[in-house]
């Protein structure tokens, strides 16, 4: 059974992201469970925090779910043309202390999706992701994209994915990332 860590960069309820990170975990194919983590009670990164106190229990917490997954799956918005802060502090987060940065990150299968309001999707947040993941040093795939533009149009009142292309797209892309996931952990990463 492969084991993934689904997170979604939105703090907001009624967010695009987090209605396509439940598709993703309803359509994971059978042997492979993604389970969704949130980032709500990750305080914000304070140097001064983590000399004083250490890292916060709520990152703790999320570091070690990470870490005994076999793949992490971002869903990201993208703000102001880039990535969102609060994903972005989460990462930053989780990445301390640096000696841990192997552990959580080292070769960990990372599949990135997001959704927008925008007619581009999240073009240009995917993009801003790849050298933070790179610096991480993750296994990150580039199979199927999914950029989700047009939010409104492709999402129900419930969250639900109505529109037929974005659902045919997200099949493909949580069965490749899946595969890519799964060969992943049987090669030991």
């Amino acid at each position: 059974m492969a084991a993934i860590v689904g997170i979604s960069g939105s703090l907001r309820r009624g967010s695009y992201n987090s209605a396509l990170l439940r598709a993703c975990v309803e359509l994971a194919p059978r042997g492979v469970v993604i389970t969704p983590a949130s980032i709500r009670e990750i305080p914000l990164y304070d140097g001064d925090v983590e000399a004083e106190v250490g890292i916060p229990e709520p990152v703790r917490a999320l570091k070690e779910k990470i870490a005994e997954a076999d793949g992490l799956l971002l869903v990201t918005p993208e703000y102001n043309n880039s990535l969102p802060g609060v994903l972005k502090n989460a990462i930053d987060w989780l990445s301390r202390p640096p000696s841990d940065i192997p552990r959580i990150f080292g070769n960990k299968p990372v599949g990135l999706i997001g959704a927008s309001r925008s007619r581009f999707g999240t073009l240009l947040a995917q993009a801003a992701w790849l050298p933070v993941l790179r610096t991480l040093g993750t296994n990150t795939w580039f199979g199927e994209r999914v950029l989700v533009g047009n939010g409104p149009s492709v999402f129900d009142d419930a969250g639900r994915i109505v529109d037929e292309r974005t659902q045919a797209a997200l099949m493909k892309f949580v069965s490749g990332f899946a595969e890519f996931v799964t060969g992943a952990a049987n090669r030991g990463r």
